[in-house]
């Protein structure tokens, strides 16, 4: 449809996953809660009931949660899906490569004040985006992984 509506789309699925985190903070509810809300934002994105479950592959709505768990690990893997992206031109083989860092940049940004509940949600992501892309794995590996192009 074009970079218009992909980035509409992009920043909504990103305002779900800050929204989830935020209103728990907002109503200071703990850490655990906080990651029971952001696994409901990122459940609710990949398996959505008015798609009968067939939905994205979290990767914008997980951005949104580490943002707003986050903001260093939020902007750490963006980091890492930009620089993957701008070497590759292939937004699976960046969003993989994110997901993969996730707990990385989780363990090194919070440091001490990294809980088990943080670092749970953040291998939870990995695994279901991982999960998410495992067909494109495939064409990845057959190298038939569709490149971005500078057309729209």
């Amino acid at each position: 449809m074009g970079k218009i509506p992909a980035l509409i789309v992009f920043l909504l699925d990103v305002g779900k996953g800050i929204a989830a985190i935020m209103l728990s903070k907002a109503f200071l509810l703990d850490q655990n809660w906080q990651v029971i809300a952001g696994l409901a934002a990122i459940t609710g994105h990949i398996w959505p009931i008015w798609l009968k479950g067939k939905g994205g592959k979290a990767v914008a709505t997980g951005l949104g949660i580490f943002l707003g768990i986050s903001w260093k690990v939020g902007l750490g893997s963006l980091g890492i899906f930009l620089l993957v992206l701008s070497i590759w031109k292939i937004v699976s083989l960046s969003s993989i490569c994110a997901a993969i860092s996730l707990p990385i940049i989780m363990a090194f940004a919070l440091g001490d004040n990294l809980s088990i509940s943080y670092m749970l949600i953040s291998l939870i992501a990995m695994t279901l985006v991982l999960w998410r892309h495992r067909t494109n794995f495939i064409r990845l590996i057959k190298g038939e992984e569709p490149r971005i192009s500078n057309r729209n």
